[in-house]
């Protein structure tokens, strides 16, 4: 379970990296995906597992692909 905490609080981190970027409040970005801004919070500390369609509402809203690596 480590591991996937790890991974959730390194997507968490990116979308946080690229929400700041893009000059969005957590409010802001929650509003273009259709996301409440408390949950944009719980997405970006790891605490909430996002599924692929909440994922990819998010980097649309960001004007960014879903890249696996």
């Amino acid at each position: 379970m480590i591991k996937n905490e790890q991974e959730r609080q390194r997507i968490g981190q990116r979308i946080a990296e690229l929400r700041k970027a893009a000059g969005l409040t957590q409010v802001q970005l929650g509003e273009r995906c259709g996301i409440l801004g408390n949950h944009i919070t719980r997405i970006e500390k790891g605490r909430y597992s996002v599924g692929l369609d909440t994922l990819a509402a998010i980097a649309k809203a960001l004007n960014k692909r879903i890249d696996f690596v």
